[in-house]
């Protein structure tokens, strides 16, 4: 087993198939619904958890790793929230701009700034 293998808890293949790619797209779409309906990041970063839990348990039926890998669990949740958070952002600033487009005005694909004097009940 190699140093990579070691922390990953699977092999580099496994790693980035079922975790990067398969559970990454569920993580993205998981960005994408919290940003849709207003939550905060910090349930993006919960949901990833148990993404995470699920990364695991199909590497380890599927593919005979082990279960209880900590490393690997920290490295597929740290990739989870990543893609999570990433999408997150790119949406909730999508949502703002759409929403209120006399307030807000999106500058880049992660931020957005505050129209002046449109605000709507100001002095």
């Amino acid at each position: 087993m190699t140093s990579v293998e070691a922390i990953l808890g699977s092999s580099l293949s496994v790693f980035l198939g079922l975790t990067v790619v398969l559970m990454g797209f569920a993580a993205w779409l998981t960005g994408r619904a919290m940003a849709e309906h207003w939550r905060g990041p910090l349930q993006v970063i919960a949901a990833c958890f148990g993404l995470a839990i699920a990364a695991r348990f199909l590497t380890f039926a599927l593919f005979e790793g082990p279960l209880f890998s900590l490393s690997g669990f920290l490295a597929a949740w740290l990739v989870l929230s990543g893609l999570g958070l990433l999408s997150f952002r790119i949406h909730h600033v999508a949502r703002l701009a759409r929403q209120y487009p006399w307030k807000y005005r999106r500058v880049s694909l992660f931020s957005y700034e505050e129209l002046e004097g449109r605000g709507g009940l100001r002095p």
